[in-house]
This record gives structure tokens, sequence and C-alpha cells, in this order.
């Protein structure tokens, strides 16, 4: 392992940025959902004639399985592969907790999926050590709280952590000293790079480009003529180890909202309940995509003279359920003074957001509100919109 422990609280780290990894993430929580895949080929994803790979154990890996492969291919190689269908609501409660553990140690950290983030640890030195010491406490958390494991790179830019997190999978950690960047760099395969693709990579072997460092030898006017001038400076920039993107700290949002202008102004009691219903599911089934929960629930309602009118209530415990943000709107909307009137916008906002947490790692129990909406979800998300909806909202026009 190439490492480097110079850092003290009196200097920046020469390799302050981490890219922390989960191992075979959809996979790995599917096995803790049920311990009895251990050990086996699992693979996240349907076995239908159209199906891919979404994520495959290492136990299928080693028989040649992988990512975006399709499924008739996975089942060739390995007949004896356990397909399971995705279950996004638990990754999500999953990476929730992941990002939390990150945040612990940093707040500046740039998530890029579900089971990925790079960090800069720059500050949390003065905190918890050194970057290498960072970097295993990390994984030694995923481990503990998440019974998941980590592979985790660092080095003096994103480039290189994320390079070298890849060449420490699975469950390996990798620093790479700022003086050992060119020599870690330039044995790698020229794809390794962002932005050398399979056609660009093609082009480069007709050159005899196959490795970072016959790149970085090759004159700049050569990659111009074949890649163009911007590609060329910018895969040459690479090649020398150089990357000057910062991490970006994710800033989640502060409302998750949605409203509908009709066509004629509603005035029916009934109509208009039905209408806040629909858009309270389109507010709840956001929430849980983005992994948020709501204490503050706000109904919005516009009348024809376009004088808004909005009611707000902030309850104890946060939300990501049509059925309770229904019965606070439903109490907003009966508590209206004045009798019947008539609407031309509605809308419905969910603020005061907090991750949802560590509370549905355990995933809500069955026969809850909340299992039947997760249901709504993952039918909506293979089948398109509109291919479920709560009874209620059948009698909605044009439906």
């Amino acid at each position: 392992m190439v490492s480097k422990l110079r850092a003290t609280t009196a200097q920046r780290p020469a390799e302050p940025i981490l890219h922390v990894d989960l191992d075979a993430f959809y996979a790995s929580v599917e096995v803790l959902k049920d311990p009895s895949l251990a050990g086996k080929p699992v693979v996240v994803g349907s076995s239908g004639g159209r199906g891919v790979v979404m994520s495959a154990s290492y136990e299928a890996r080693a028989r040649g399985l992988h990512s975006a492969m399709p499924s008739v291919r996975a089942r060739r190689l390995c007949p004896d592969a356990v397909f399971v269908p995705p279950d996004f609501d638990s990754y999500r409660a999953y990476s929730n907790r992941f990002r939390e553990i990150l945040l612990s140690v940093t707040p500046v950290v740039e998530p890029l999926a579900l089971d990925e983030a790079f960090l800069d640890v720059t500050g949390a030195v003065l905190l918890f050590g050194e970057p290498a010491r960072i970097a295993q406490r990390v994984r030694s958390l995923v481990r503990s709280e998440l019974s998941l494991t980590a592979s985790v790179g660092g080095g003096p830019n994103k480039l290189i952590a994320k390079l070298a997190s890849v060449e420490a999978k699975p469950d390996g950690m990798l620093m790479v000293p700022a003086e050992g960047v060119l020599q870690f760099l330039h044995p790698l395969p020229a794809e390794a790079l962002w932005g050398i693709g399979e056609k660009t990579a093609a082009t480069l072997a007709r050159l005899g480009i196959r490795t970072v460092g016959e790149l970085a030898r090759t004159p700049a006017g050569i990659l111009e003529r074949v890649l163009g001038e911007a590609h060329a400076g910018g895969l040459l920039a690479l090649a020398a180890g150089d990357d000057l993107r910062p991490v970006v700290p994710f800033e989640p949002p502060k409302s998750v909202s949605h409203e509908e202008t009709y066509p004629r102004d509603l005035d029916d009691p009934d109509e208009i309940l039905r209408e806040i219903l629909s858009l309270c599911h389109r507010v709840a089934e956001r929430l849980r995509a983005d992994g948020f929960r709501a204490r503050t629930v706000t109904l919005k309602l516009r009348l024809p003279s376009f004088s808004t009118l909005t009611r707000s209530r902030t309850v104890a415990t946060p939300t990501d359920l049509a059925a309770d943000l229904f019965r606070i709107t439903r109490e907003l909307f009966a508590a209206l003074p004045g009798g019947r009137r008539r609407f031309r916008l509605l809308g419905v906002a969910a603020t005061g957001l907090v991750p949802a947490g560590s509370e549905q790692v355990a995933l809500v129990k069955e026969g809850t509100w909340g299992e039947a909406e997760r249901a709504l979800d993952r039918v909506q998300r293979r089948f398109g919109r509109g291919a479920a909806v709560p009874a209620s909202l059948l009698r909605r026009p044009g439906r």
C-alpha cells in the first residue's frame, strides 16, 4: 500500500481528498435484508429478457458478472445466480446513514451517488488526525453502524482519490502521496481517466497509447489533431495528475413542493380535496425519493383575483407519507374562513426537512400506510406515473 502520514495540525495535508465507495452496495443491502443470501452470487435487477444487472455481489463478480450486463448473459454465465428486484427505499435509507457518517468527520462532502462520495478533510485533521486515520475511521464506522464495507482512496485531488479507491476494492484503503502520483497513475490503462470512453480509447490505441504514462508522453500536437485542442489538453492535464476541481459540499433542499394551476376555477370541496390529495402524493413521493422527511406542511390556495392564501402546520414527528400530508392539509382547508370559494391554483409544500435517517434502516412495518405508499412508488417506477393510484383519485376528471 502506498501511504503518506505526514499531515500535521499546523498545515494543510498534502493529500486532503478522500473518495469513499460502498462495496457492491445494492447487493450488500439485499444480503443484510435476507442473510440466507450470504455467500451466494446475488444479482440486483430483473431476470427477464430485457433485464440488466444493476449490482452484483463479489461472488457473482467472480463468475464474470458485472453492472449493466444483460440478465440473459448473466444467467448463462452463472445459472445459479440469485436475482432480486431493486428496493430503492432500502438503498436510500442506508445511503442516508452513510451520508451522516461522512458528515460526522467533515462538512465538505460531495455525494456522487447513493453509495459514493468525495470528502475534503483539510479541516478534519485538527480533530481526527491525518487523512489516512480519517479514512480508517470512516471505514470502521461504516462497518459498525451499517454492517457494510467501504473502500477508500486518498490523494491530493479528486482524480487520484477516485482511482485509488478503485484500486483498493474490495474492502480496502489506498492513500497515494503527492510525490507518488505519477508512479501510481502512469501504469494504469488510459481509459481509467475521465473523458476516455470506448471510442476515445480506440483512437488512442491506434496511436499505440494504452497507458496513462504513454498518453502523458505523447506530444500535445499529435493528440490535438485526433481529439481536438480542448479534449487533448484536458487529458494531458489528467495524465500529469492535475485536477483542480474542488469538492463541492452537498446542499440539501430546503423544501419539496408541487402546485397546479387549473384550466377552470375549482369550487367543489370534494374535487378540491381530491386535487390536494394528488398533490400530497406527488410531494411525498419526492420526499421519499430524495431521502427526506418534513416537519412543516403548507397549503397554498390562489383565488381568481390572484390573491393567495397560505396555511401551515408543524408536526412533532417528521413524515414522508402522503396520508400524513393530506390529513394536515385537509384540516387546514377545513379551517379556512368564509365558506365556499373558488380557486385557480392549489399547492402543497413540505419544509423543515430532515434526513430520513437511521429509523428507516429498519424499514417501515408491514401493513402500514408507509408500506402501501412505497409499494406505489415501486409500481410507478416500473410502469410509469399513474400506473397505480389511490382509489380516491380514480374519480378525478380525466381519469
